[in-house]
C-alpha cells in the first residue's frame, strides 16, 4: 500500500477542510499531512478577516478547531513558504502540495487621487482592527468625514467598525490597541458609495441591519435614492433577500435623519447609491480633501449608465472596499490579472500552455478569486482533494519522505515554528487576558509574543 505525504500551505478554512476531506475520503493509500501557516496562530482569515463584534462567524473555528484537534493533522505555525521553507523542499519531503493561501491584498481601483495620503486599502485596516502581528499598531483615526467605497459586506464591516463606539466593542476579543485607537477618533461622519443601486448591494441582509442597530448612530439614505425602475421593483418581488434588503432600507427612510435632515445621534452613516467614483481630490499637503463622483442610473438590463451628474463629498480619509487579491507564491505559477494560481479544477496549470503542473494544487481564494462563503470553501476543497487522490501517478517521488525530516530542517535553519500545542497554549493566554474584564479573550497582537506564548518560552 502506497502512502500520501501531502504539504498545504495556509492554515485558513480552505487549507484545513482540504485536510479533513482528504483524510475522510475513500482511497487507496495511507495519507500523513503537514499544514504549513505564515502565521504563529492558525484559522487565517476567520481570526484575521472577520470584524471582532461577529463572534457569530468566528463560530467557524469551534468547527476548525474539531479538525485540527482529532491530533491526525500536523500544524506547523510561524513558517513562510518561500523563505523558511521553499517548493524545492516539499518536492524532497512530498509526494504533492495543496496552495490555500487566500487572498489578502486589496484590490486596485484605478480613479485620480486614490494614491492620496489617507486613502487606505479595506484589507490593511482589517488587519490593523483585528490584531494582525504584521501591521502597524497604530491607525491614524484624526478625521471627522470618512469615505468607503464599496457595497459588499467588507464595506459594512469597516464603516461599522468606524461608525461604532468604542465602549461597545469592549464585549469582544478587540486588542487593547486597537480599542485605544478606535476610542480616540476623531469620525462623526461615514459615507459609504455604490455604484449600483439599493437593490444590486452584495452585502447580505444580516450585515445591513446590524449596521440600524449601532447605538448612537444615525443611518441616512436619501430618498432620491429610492426611485426604482420597473426591473428593480421585479427584483425585490421576486427575491426574498433583495425583499428584505429593501425592507430594511425603506424602514430607515422613516427615521429622523433622512436626507440629512439631521438625528440626534452623535455619528451619522450615510448610504450613497447610485455613485460611481471619478476622483479623490487632494489638498495642498497631498491628503484627502473630497470624492468626486458621477449620479448614475439603470440601463434597464441590470447594470448601469453614467448621468454625467457629478458631485462632490468633502472627506478627509478613503477606504476603498472594491475587493482582495490573491499574491504570487515564489516557484507557483500565478495570474497576475486574476491575482489566482491558474487551474483546472484546482490542478495547477503553467499559465503560457495550460499544462497541468505535476504535484502542485490550489483551493479558496488563490484557486478561485475572492468570491464565495465558507460552504463553497467546502465545495471547492472537494474537487480539488477529488485530483489530489486520482493524480497518484503523476505525485512527486520525494528524497526523503520522513515525518522527523520536516521539524529537524525547520530547526536547523532556525526557525521557531509553532505547533497544535503551541496554539492551544496561545489560546488559553488570551482567554485568560480577557477573564479579568469579562471579555471572551483579549488578542495578543506582537508576533514574538505569540511565538514566546506558543512555546513556551
Amino acid at each position: 500500500m502506497s502512502k500520501l505525504r501531502l504539504a498545504i500551505v495556509g492554515a485558513g478554512p480552505a487549507g484545513i477542510y482540504a485536510a479533513d476531506i482528504l483524510l475522510k475520503a475513500e482511497r487507496a493509500f495511507d495519507v500523513s499531512i503537514d499544514l504549513f501557516e505564515q502565521l504563529p496562530a492558525p484559522y487565517g482569515l476567520v481570526r484575521y478577516g472577520v470584524a471582532p463584534d461577529h463572534p457569530r462567524i468566528k463560530g467557524i473555528i469551534t468547527a476548525l478547531r474539531d479538525v485540527l484537534d482529532r491530533g491526525d493533522i500536523r500544524l506547523f505555525g510561524n513558517v513562510r513558504f518561500g523563505e523558511d521553507i521553499t517548493l524545492e523542499d516539499l518536492k524532497r519531503h512530498y509526494n504533492a502540495v495543496i496552495f490555500s493561501t487566500g487572498a489578502i491584498r486589496d484590490a486596485d481601483l484605478d480613479i485620480p487621487g486614490i494614491d492620496a495620503e489617507s486613502s487606505y486599502g479595506a484589507a490593511d485596516f482589517v488587519s490593523w482592527f483585528d490584531g494582525h502581528p504584521d501591521v502597524p499598531r497604530t491607525w491614524p483615526l484624526d478625521a471627522e468625514s470618512v469615505a468607503v467605497i464599496g457595497n459588499g459586506n467588507v464595506a459594512l464591516d469597516i464603516s461599522r467598525m468606524l461608525a461604532k463606539h468604542a465602549v461597545d466593542l469592549l464585549p469582544t476579543e478587540i486588542p487593547e490597541n486597537v480599542h485605544a485607537g478606535l476610542e480616540a477618533s476623531r469620525i462623526t461622519d461615514v459615507h459609504v458609495f455604490g455604484r449600483r443601486g439599493p437593490a444590486q448591494v452584495k452585502f447580505t441582509p444580516l450585515e445591513l441591519r446590524e449596521l440600524g442597530e449601532l447605538r448612537d448612530v444615525d443611518m441616512v439614505v436619501y430618498d432620491e435614492d429610492f426611485d426604482y425602475d420597473e426591473a428593480t421593483q421585479n427584483a425585490i418581488a421576486s427575491n426574498k433577500q433583495i425583499m428584505v434588503i429593501d425592507r430594511v432600507l425603506q424602514s430607515w427612510r422613516k427615521r429622523p435623519g433622512v436626507n440629512n435632515a439631521g438625528g440626534e445621534a452623535s455619528r451619522r452613516l450615510h448610504l450613497h447609491f447610485w455613485a460611481r467614483p471619478v476622483e479623490v481630490e487632494k489638498d495642498a499637503d497631498g491628503r484627502v480633501a473630497a470624492l468626486v463622483y458621477e449620479r448614475t442610473r439603470p440601463d434597464a438590463e441590470g447594470g448601469v449608465v453614467g448621468t454625467g451628474e457629478l458631485r462632490e463629498v468633502p472627506i478627509q480619509q478613503l477606504y476603498r472596499a472594491v475587493g482582495y487579491f490573491g499574491s504570487p507564491l515564489p516557484g507557483v505559477p500565478f495570474d497576475e490579472r486574476h491575482g489566482v494560481i491558474p487551474n483546472h479544477e484546482g490542478q495547477a496549470l503553467q499559465p503560457d500552455s495550460n499544462e497541468i503542473v505535476p504535484g502542485v494544487y490550489a483551493t479558496g481564494w488563490i484557486k478561485r478569486g475572492p468570491v464565495g462563503l465558507i460552504g463553497h470553501t467546502k465545495s471547492d476543497a472537494m474537487e480539488t482533494v477529488r485530483h489530489v487522490i486520482n493524480d497518484q501517478g503523476s505525485w512527486w517521488q520525494p528524497e526523503d519522505p520522513a515525518e522527523d525530516a520536516i521539524p529537524a530542517l525547520l530547526a536547523e535553519r532556525g526557525v521557531r515554528w509553532t505547533d497544535l500545542d503551541g496554539w492551544h497554549r496561545l489560546d488559553e493566554h488570551e482567554i485568560a487576558l480577557g477573564a479579568p474584564h469579562e471579555r471572551a479573550r483579549i488578542k495578543v497582537v506582537p508576533r514574538d509574543e505569540m511565538v514566546n506564548v506558543s512555546r513556551g518560552e
